[in-house]
């Protein structure tokens, strides 16, 4: 607290309070907080002026006691006068730091300081990759029974063409909120990949998430590449379309002709090791 009659005293306790509030001004979690501040500093820069007034003005006052360290009274008093006089100095620089203070704080007190608004969630979605039934679906079910549901994730990965089988979904219509289950149904995630299968209803199916690639070395493949234009290799777009086209996809096609599709697609990866698709 402060004395309001010894200068030492006042003059220390005001060094650690300043300390004190460099410290605190760090962070401000109110930002309105910062014109109060401001009005506060604003006044302690008025009474710094005086203090500054009032030490130059002991300076001269007491110029006749001053001397210096061999006791040279002449040489004082200037040691005196000279601070008195830089003193002066600092205290007139005060007046332009008291006057852009004070419209700082004019403007601060225009401000009506809002919350950040809450960032939107962002909307997940899952596409369809591959949905298999009958023969096809016992084949993975078989895997899952005998390596479990990540072996089974890998396996049907793929069926994964890239952009070409994110475009296949949204064309049909194969894009969910949510990846559909039914009652009966069990489901596995591994990265992007969500898994969903019933073994007694005899169906599997595998989503990705919507714009979302799967991690090469979780799955032990290499990055999917984009797929090629539909001029130069024409039968990658059927591919990928009977791949997401539900159960007219898995009625049209054979159990080994399923496997050909996916040796042919592992084949197109030539940097990735064989990933033991056959069964």
């Amino acid at each position: 607290m402060p004395t309001f009659n010894d200068p030492v005293t006042d003059a220390e306790e005001a060094s650690q309070a300043l300390r004190g509030l460099a410290h605190a001004t760090r962070t401000f979690d109110n930002p309105a907080d910062t014109y109060a501040v401001i009005g506060d500093l604003l006044g302690g820069v008025r009474s710094l002026r005086q203090v500054l007034d009032q030490l130059a003005g002991a300076h001269t006052a007491n110029r006749v006691r001053a001397h210096d360290d061999a006791g040279d009274q002449t040489a004082g008093a200037t040691f005196a006068l000279s601070a008195a006089n830089d003193l002066q100095h600092a205290a007139s620089l005060l007046d332009g730091v008291h006057d852009r203070l004070d419209v700082a704080m004019s403007a601060s007190g225009r401000i009506a300081w809002h919350d950040v608004p809450a960032a939107p969630e962002s909307v997940r979605r899952w596409i369809s990759v591959v949905f298999l039934q009958g023969d096809d679906a016992d084949q993975v079910l078989n895997l899952i029974d005998r390596d479990g549901t990540d072996a089974a994730i890998e396996h049907l990965a793929g069926f994964d063409y890239g952009e070409e089988t994110v475009q296949a979904a949204l064309v049909n219509g194969y894009v969910y909120d949510t990846p559909p289950t039914g009652a009966l149904d069990k489901t596995a995630t591994r990265d992007v990949y969500t898994l969903t299968y019933s073994p007694f209803l005899g169906h599997v199916s595998l989503l990705r998430e919507h714009d979302a690639f799967p991690d090469p070395v979780l799955l032990g493949i290499d990055t999917p590449t984009p797929a090629p234009h539909r001029e130069t290799e024409p039968h990658r777009e059927s591919e990928a379309a009977r791949a997401t086209t539900a159960r007219a996809a898995s009625q049209r096609r054979a159990p080994q002709e399923v496997l050909d599709d996916e040796d042919e697609w592992s084949a197109s990866r030539s940097s990735s090791p064989s990933r033991g698709r056959s069964l």
